[in-house]
């Protein structure tokens, strides 16, 4: 069957990410209130009855707001490093010990055929991380909430099928925004979050022809826009000499709102 996502919501007020083979339906992130991941869930015909586990990037509560209550509702196991389990497990509730994973950063697990592996990223958490996923020749790439794409984090998201990569924001709408300096500074900095030219500056280093889709992700809704996003990805893409037509590599939309379709990675 090999690897199939549906992004159900990215952005500042929440985000959850669904990835599955024929065997395995895991679960990234639960940064909404249970009831609204179940009823995205059910847009994409799926019920908390059908993820097996759910893998947390880091602590900041667009990543784990519903964790615990989906956790104890549908008895799923969560993992993520030990630094991670030691900024939520206050903020969660009481999770079963049989549910209580450590997947350390850089390291992976293998849920039958679907291979998932995680790598450290640079941000303002504990311990954060992104996630790759393999099931034979195929490759995902999830990664959002980064300050930036180091080399490492380059190297590991190189020659992915379909990436799902932070935009978070326009630079010049943040700094004309309405954010206090100290606010916009982090958002800024290494440990913030990514901007729109930097997608695309990272985007022009590492496609060589496989990656034929990435979608933008983690946009803010208070300093850009999708077509912003697109449109200024590509300009920073083109500016490095990188050019691409659409039926060879394509830019597509996250939502705040509702799930992306399903989409298949080894989709060409």
């Amino acid at each position: 069957m090999g690897i199939s996502f549906t992004v159900l919501s990215s952005g500042s007020t929440g985000n959850v990410t669904v990835v599955r083979n024929g065997e395995t339906t895991l679960m990234i992130d639960a940064g909404l209130s249970a009831k609204r991941i179940d009823e995205l869930l059910g847009m994409r015909e799926l019920t908390g009855k059908d993820i097996d586990g759910i893998l947390i990037t880091h602590e900041h509560s667009d990543h784990i707001k519903g964790l615990g209550a989906m956790a104890r509702k549908y008895d799923l196991p969560i993992y993520a490093n030990t630094n991670t389990w030691g900024a939520i497990e206050k903020g969660i509730g009481k999770i079963a010990e049989h549910n209580r994973i450590i997947m350390e950063s850089g390291e992976h697990i293998d849920f039958g055929s679907l291979r998932v592996e995680s790598f450290a990223i640079s941000h303002d958490a504990a311990e954060p991380v992104a996630y790759n996923f393999y099931d034979g020749k195929e490759k995902l790439s999830v990664a959002t909430d980064l300050g930036y794409v180091s080399d490492k984090v380059r190297a590991a998201i190189a020659d992915s099928d379909v990436m799902v990569l932070e935009a978070n924001h326009d630079i010049e709408m943040l700094r004309m925004g309405r954010y206090p300096w100290n606010t916009k500074r982090r958002i800024l900095g290494d440990m913030g979050h990514l901007s729109n030219e930097a997608a695309g500056a990272a985007l022009s280093e590492i496609l060589t022809g496989r990656t034929k889709r990435t979608y933008l992700a983690h946009l803010s809704r208070d300093h850009n826009m999708m077509d912003l996003a697109k449109m200024s990805v590509r300009y920073a893409m083109e500016d490095r000499g990188c050019f691409f037509k659409d039926s060879e590599f394509k830019l597509c939309d996250t939502y705040y709102d509702r799930p992306t379709p399903w989409d298949t990675v080894s989709q060409s």
